[in-house]
């Protein structure tokens, strides 16, 4: 194992709470940093006000906080201005957003929406509303049995009709990276918006959305050590500036009269009402964190584990891996089945010793009917995870079948 000795555990306050937990739960949400809860509880404690709205010292202080946070995400994500920074609550508001106000404006009857059949259900069904909305045609990209999409499977799918294609960059199955920057390519030449759901990338893997050339990407902060409760769209400012609101209310006019409106300018065109600013500051927290770490050190952590989490599984009767065999292909992400055992008693099992994995269908059905499975276990690495994390898992792993009653 050539994994660096530093416990990252030490920096999060949930392992002290809970000694002993193998946390392998990461692509649903993970831990939180003592330095993240710190800058939330200072926000609440010292610059607690409604953003944007007051013109006293605390209000301005609370604005100064919320803005920040804005442009810490611009800069982390290499955003040309943090007038493409929306705040949301999460990838899925985000990937709402884009549906309903770029879609509701620029898709028609007759258009088509092209999505890949292993979408998480949140990148999936705000595109299938649009779909059933405007009489448009939602098509689907299918992957190998390895969760492979190629830019030669993404050019034979599109027509001149495709207005819109939604894809993962990082699969919450299968862990696998889709060649974004080629998808992005073949779209524009198509005439075709793109849309990333960064989720499960974002928190691992360095992106810069100018040199993958997304219009549009989608992220949590829970994903990525921040709140619930906080997410971001990124959104190409061209294309933003011509979409109507998707929320309205307090913050997002210029002037209202009796009879009509005018709205803000970027970003605040968006991002209707009280605004979650302690969210945005723990993000800003979680991002100052991650960069002092660094993501050479993140992927090196998660690569090292995710290898030797495949590797003893592999060697494991009746355990089948979801997706490639090749250890670099899952990104962290390592999604499983065992014969004649149910997920949810892979689940349940694993907790008993001590063990979190996720169990059922990841919010990706369409994905796992074209496998043919009902549903899977996942164990999801990240950097703060180590070696004996992977060692309890194994172990465990080896023995349900035989504790669920099948023998060895």
């Amino acid at each position: 194992m050539n994994l660096n000795e530093r416990n990252y555990k030490t920096d999060f306050p949930a392992f002290d709470a809970y000694p002993g937990l193998a946390y392998l739960d990461n692509s649903a949400t993970t831990q939180k940093p003592g330095a993240v809860i710190d800058a939330v509880r200072q926000f609440y404690r010292e610059e607690n006000a409604n953003p944007l709205r007051g013109l006293y010292g605390l209000a301005v202080k609370a604005t100064e906080a919320y803005e920040s946070a804005r442009i810490a995400v611009r800069d982390f994500i290499g955003a040309k201005s943090e007038r493409e920074i929306i705040f949301t609550r999460n990838a899925t508001e985000s990937l709402n957003l884009a549906a309903y106000s770029y879609g509701r404006a620029f898709v028609n009857e007759g258009d088509e929406i092209l999505v890949t059949v292993s979408e998480h259900h949140s990148n999936l069904l705000p595109w299938q509303l649009l779909a059933k909305e405007k009489h448009a045609r939602l098509c689907f990209l299918e992957c190998t049995p390895d969760g492979e999409y190629t830019p030669e499977m993404l050019k034979a799918a599109l027509t001149p009709r495709t207005r819109i294609f939604a894809a993962a960059q990082i699969s919450n199955v299968f862990g696998r990276l889709n060649p974004i920057k080629e998808f992005a390519e073949l779209c524009h030449a198509n005439g075709t918006v793109i849309v990333c759901d960064g989720a499960q990338s974002v928190p691992h893997i360095p992106v810069n959305v100018r040199e993958i050339d997304v219009d549009f990407l989608a992220f949590s902060g829970h994903k990525m050590l921040a709140p619930m409760g906080i997410g971001v769209l990124y959104g190409r400012e061209s294309l933003l500036e011509k979409m109507p609101p998707f929320l309205s209310g307090g913050e997002m006019i210029e002037y209202v009269t009796r009879e009509n409106a005018t709205y803000a300018e970027l970003p605040h065109k968006f991002e209707a009402g009280t605004v979650n600013a302690g969210g945005a500051v723990g993000l800003h927290a979680a991002i100052d964190y991650i960069g002092k770490i660094g993501f050479r050190e993140i992927e090196s952590r998660e690569n090292t584990l995710t290898r030797q989490l495949i590797e003893g599984m592999r060697d494991i009767p009746h355990v089948h891996i979801i997706g490639s065999d090749k250890p670099e292909e899952h990104h962290g992400i390592v999604t499983f089945t065992i014969d004649d055992v149910h997920p949810h008693d892979i689940a349940a099992v694993m907790d008993s010793d001590g063990i979190a994995v996720r169990a059922g269908h990841h919010c990706a059905q369409p994905l796992h009917k074209h496998l043919g499975v009902m549903s899977t276990a996942r164990a999801s690495i990240a950097f703060y995870n180590d070696s004996g994390d992977i060692e309890k898992f194994l172990g465990c792993l080896k023995t349900i079948r035989r504790r669920m009653g099948f023998g060895e």
